[in-house]
C-alpha cells in the first residue's frame, strides 16, 4: 500500500464527501505527504500549504464546493485545494511553462472561483459573491479564507466595514492565523466555546434574546456591553464583532475533530460569520516547522534531507542579485546618512533588507501588506526632514499609484523607490511580472526614473537617486544583472542624470535599450552592426542623444522590458516624429496580453526579447523596409 492509499482514490470534493469523518485525520497525513514530495520536486510555496492542509480537507468536506465558493487570499496556500479538486496528477507541472498555476485562476479550474495572488481581496469578492447569490435568490455559502498577514492591509477592513452591516447575506471569513500557538488550557476553552457558540441552540436563543430587548433599548445595550466585555476576556473577537460579524475561535486549525464540526454549525447561521482559526506554517515536516520562512517559496530539493546550504563554487562567481545589491548599498549609505530610512510593505526577506533591519532597527519600517500606506508614510517622513527609501516589487507598487502620484510626486519629495521585481519574474506568472511600471510612471511628473544595465551601474545610480532632492524610482530586476563584455570592455562613465551612453557605434540602424535588456541588444547590435545606446533614464531622456541617433541612422529600435503600449518607446516616437528628418522607429516590448507562468529566459524568447528575438525582429523590419523602396 503506498502512503497515500486514501488520496489516490479522491478525484473530486464529492468523492472527499463521501469519506467518513474518521478517515480524514488519514487523509490530512497523507496530503502533507504527497504535498512535501510533490514540492520539492517543482518548487513554489510549501510552509504556508502545509499549514492549510487540514482547513482545505474540512472546507470541501462540509460545503458544497463549487455550487459554495471559496475565495483563497493571496492562493499560494491553495495547493491542498488544488489537489482535492481534481489536479493531483498536474501538480507536477506545477509553476512550470503550460502547467499548473501556483495560485488559484479561474480558467483552471470551476473551483477556483476567484483569481487571487495579491492579498487582501477575498474579503471584498467573497462579498460580492454573497451579494449576488442574495440577489438572485441561490442559496449559497461563500466562504474566504484570509491570513494574518493579509488583514493588515486596508482593503481588507474596508470589505468588513461593509458586510458587518448586511445581516442577509451568506458569507464566511476563515482567519488562518499562524503567528501565535494556542497552549492546552487555552485551547481546550476555546474549542469548547466555538462549538457551544456556533452551534443552532445558542444561536436561536441569542437572537429571540435580541429581538426580546429591541423593545426595551437600554436592557439591549446593556447586554451587549457584557457580553463584548465579556468575550474579550476570553476571545479577541470584540473588534470584528463591531463590525457586526458573529466571531467564533480562535480553535486550531489542525484539529479536524473541532474545525469540522464548527463549519457543519456555521452553516447553518444567516448573516457575516467570522472564525478565527490558528494554524503552524511548515506543519507536519520539521524543517519547515523549524524554519518557516526558508521554506515559504522553494526551489527543487531533495525532501528526505531538506534544503542543501549554499555550496562556494570553483566556477566563475554568480553576479549578486539585485535584492543583495540594493541591501547591501543600503547598509552602505545608511551608516553615511543618518538621516535615511527604508520602509517595506511585508517584503523585508524578498527586497534584501534583512541586515539593514537588524543593524538599523529604529530606521526600519515594515508596514506590512500596506503598499498605499507605505508610500503615503514615506510622503511624511520626507516632509518631516528624513530621507525614506521604499523597498517595493513592481507589481504591488500597482496598489499604491494614487499615493505616488498624489501624496510623493505631486509634493515633489524627495523620496526613493526601489522597484524590485522589474519585467518578467518567472514561476509567479502573470500576477507578479513587473509589466507596467514603465507605462504607469513615466508619465507623471517631477519623476526621475533609473534604469541600470548592470550592477555596479546600479549601485551608481542608487546613489544618485538618493542624493537627488525629488522623486525617483531605480528599476532591477528579481536575479542579477549580468554584464556584456561590450560594457565590460569600458569604464562606466559617471551618473549623470538625463544621460544616456553610447556603447557602440555602427550603422544604418541604432538599438536604445534600457535597463535589463541592454545585455541583449548588445548581442543584437554586434551581430547587425548596429549603433547601441544604454539610455539608463526612462525619464527624462537624453534627447541630445536621440537627436543625434536621427540624424545619423535610418532605424532606432527602442527595446524595453515593459508593456510595449504606453512603455518608453511611445514617448521616444513622440519626441522624434516632428523631426525634420526623423528615422522610422520599431518598438519592442512586453505584448499586449498577460504574460503566463515559467522560465524566464523562455519567456523572454517568446515575447522576442532575447538577443535572438531581438535580432530577428530588426532583420524582418528592414527586409519589409528595403521591400517598400
Amino acid at each position: 500500500m503506498t502512503p497515500t492509499a486514501l488520496l489516490d482514490t479522491l478525484h473530486s470534493p464529492a468523492e472527499l464527501r463521501q469519506l467518513a469523518r474518521e478517515q480524514l485525520p488519514q487523509l490530512a497525513e497523507e496530503l502533507r505527504t504527497f504535498l512535501v514530495e510533490s514540492v520539492s520536486r517543482t518548487g513554489g510555496h510549501l510552509s504556508s500549504n502545509l499549514g492549510t492542509v487540514e482547513l482545505s480537507i474540512a472546507l470541501h468536506y462540509v460545503f458544497d464546493t463549487p455550487h459554495d465558493p471559496i475565495v483563497w487570499d493571496v492562493g499560494h496556500q491553495s495547493y491542498s485545494h488544488k489537489i482535492l479538486t481534481g489536479r493531483r496528477e498536474a501538480m507536477s507541472t506545477l509553476r512550470q511553462y503550460g502547467g499548473l498555476s501556483g495560485f488559484p485562476r479561474r480558467d483552471e479550474s470551476e473551483y477556483d472561483a476567484f483569481g487571487t495572488a495579491h492579498s487582501s481581496t477575498s474579503i471584498a469578492a467573497a462579498l460580492g459573491m454573497a451579494i449576488a447569490a442574495r440577489d438572485q435568490g441561490r442559496s449559497q455559502q461563500s466562504i474566504a479564507v484570509i491570513g494574518d498577514g493579509a488583514l493588515s492591509a486596508g482593503m481588507a477592513f474596508e470589505a468588513l466595514n461593509h458586510a458587518g452591516d448586511l445581516h442577509d447575506i451568506d458569507l464566511i471569513v476563515i482567519l488562518n492565523d499562524n503567528e501565535m500557538s494556542i497552549s492546552p488550557p487555552v485551547g481546550a476553552i476555546s474549542r469548547i466555546l466555538s462549538r457551544m457558540l456556533s452551534g443552532a441552540t445558542w444561536h436561536a436563543a441569542r437572537r429571540v434574546g435580541g429581538k426580546m430587548l429591541d423593545m426595551l433599548p437600554p436592557a439591549r445595550d446593556i447586554a451587549r456591553r457584557v457580553e463584548e466585555h465579556v468575550k474579550g476576556l476570553v476571545t479577541p473577537g470584540t473588534l470584528f464583532e463591531e463590525f457586526g460579524f458573529d466571531y467564533y475561535g480562535p480553535i486550531d486549525g489542525h484539529d479536524l475533530d473541532t474545525l469540522v464540526p464548527v463549519l457543519q454549525n456555521l452553516r447553518k447561521i444567516k448573516g457575516p460569520r467570522f472564525l478565527h482559526i490558528v494554524t503552524r506554517k511548515g506543519q507536519g515536516y520539521k524543517l519547515a516547522e523549524a524554519d518557516p520562512i526558508l521554506y515559504h517559496g522553494v526551489s527543487r530539493f531533495d525532501h528526505t534531507t531538506g534544503i542543501a546550504p549554499a555550496q562556494p563554487s570553483s566556477a566563475s562567481p554568480t553576479p549578486p542579485a539585485c535584492a543583495k545589491i540594493f541591501g547591501d548599498w543600503l547598509c552602505e549609505m545608511a551608516a553615511q546618512e543618518e538621516r535615511l530610512v527604508a520602509i517595506t510593505p511585508a517584503m523585508r526577506e524578498g527586497s534584501g533588507m534583512v541586515r539593514f533591519a537588524e543593524t538599523f532597527p529604529d530606521r526600519f519600517h515594515d508596514v506590512g501588506i500596506a503598499e498605499q500606506h507605505a508610500l503615503t508614510l514615506a510622503a511624511g517622513l520626507a516632509c518631516g526632514g528624513l530621507k525614506p527609501v521604499v523597498a517595493i516589487y513592481s507589481t504591488f507598487l500597482q496598489r499604491a499609484y494614487d499615493q505616488f502620484v498624489h501624496d510623493i510626486a505631486l509634493q515633489n519629495l524627495p523620496v526613493l523607490l526601489a522597484i524590485d521585481r522589474a519585467g518578467l519574474v518567472g514561476a509567479d506568472g502573470a500576477t507578479h511580472h513587473g509589466a507596467f511600471d514603465l507605462a504607469f510612471l513615466t508619465c507623471i511628473p517631477n519623476l526621475t526614473f533609473f534604469c541600470p544595465a548592470t550592477a555596479d551601474e546600479c549601485r551608481a545610480m542608487l546613489t544618485a537617486a538618493f542624493q537627488h532632492n525629488g522623486p525617483t524610482a531605480v528599476r532591477y530586476p528579481r536575479g542579477p544583472l549580468h554584464t556584456p563584455a561590450i560594457i565590460a570592455d569600458q569604464a562606466m562613465p559617471p551618473i549623470e542624470i538625463g544621460k544616456a551612453h553610447v556603447l557602440r557605434q555602427g550603422k544604418r540602424i541604432a538599438i536604445a535599450a534600457f535597463g535589463t535588456l541592454v545585455a541583449p541588444a548588445a548581442q543584437a547590435a554586434q551581430a547587425l552592426d548596429a549603433t547601441i545606446v544604454n539610455m539608463r533614464f526612462a525619464k527624462p531622456l537624453d534627447t541630445d542623444c536621440l537627436r543625434a541617433l536621427a540624424a545619423a541612422h535610418e532605424l532606432i529600435v527602442v527595446v524595453e522590458e515593459g508593456s510595449v503600449i504606453g512603455g518608453v518607446g511611445g514617448e521616444i516616437a513622440r519626441f522624434l516624429d516632428p523631426l525634420p528628418r526623423a528615422p522610422r522607429i520599431l518598438r519592442l516590448g512586453l505584448p499586449d496580453r498577460f504574460i503566463d507562468h515559467g522560465d524566464q529566459s523562455r519567456l523572454l524568447a517568446d515575447c522576442g526579447l532575447d538577443a535572438h528575438g531581438i535580432q530577428r525582429s530588426i532583420e524582418e523590419h528592414l527586409n519589409m523596409l528595403d521591400a517598400a523602396r
